[in-house]
């Protein structure tokens, strides 16, 4: 068993995708025309971290209830997770893209780890070894 995608509410797939792949690196596994179980279309767009098994899926909001989501998706707090194996290099490279990063780098008893936010404003923990 294992979990193979989870989904992320954006506004726009290309900013997403710029985002995901363009700043952070991740690899873009697929971008396919869908239709949403209504009939209507949408993209299927899943990127992923290189190497890595679990994707995510880039979901454009549908309605309003879904347009209430985009940044929220955890209720404010932390609900995603980046290791990178040189912490440094990766914190560097992502202030210099213009990542917004909301806690400056610190030392935990698992790792490094600072808080920055996606392109919806979702907080994710960038975190590197001990």
């Amino acid at each position: 068993m294992k979990i193979e995608l989870v989904a992320i509410i954006v506004d726009d797939y290309g900013e997403a995708i710029e985002f995901f792949v363009g700043v952070l690196g991740f690899d873009l596994v697929e971008d396919s025309p869908s239709l949403t179980n209504d009939g209507r279309p949408k993209r299927w767009v899943v990127v992923r971290p290189p190497g890595a098994e679990t994707g995510i899926l880039l979901a454009r909001a549908d309605g309003e209830r879904q347009a209430k989501a985009v940044g929220n998706q955890v209720a404010g707090r932390v609900g995603f997770f980046l290791r990178v194996d040189d912490f440094d290099a990766a914190y560097r490279r992502m202030v210099a893209a213009g990542v917004e990063f909301v806690t400056s780098p610190r030392s935990e008893p698992y790792g490094q780890v600072a808080v920055f936010l996606d392109i919806a404003g979702n907080r994710w923990d960038l975190l590197g070894p001990a």
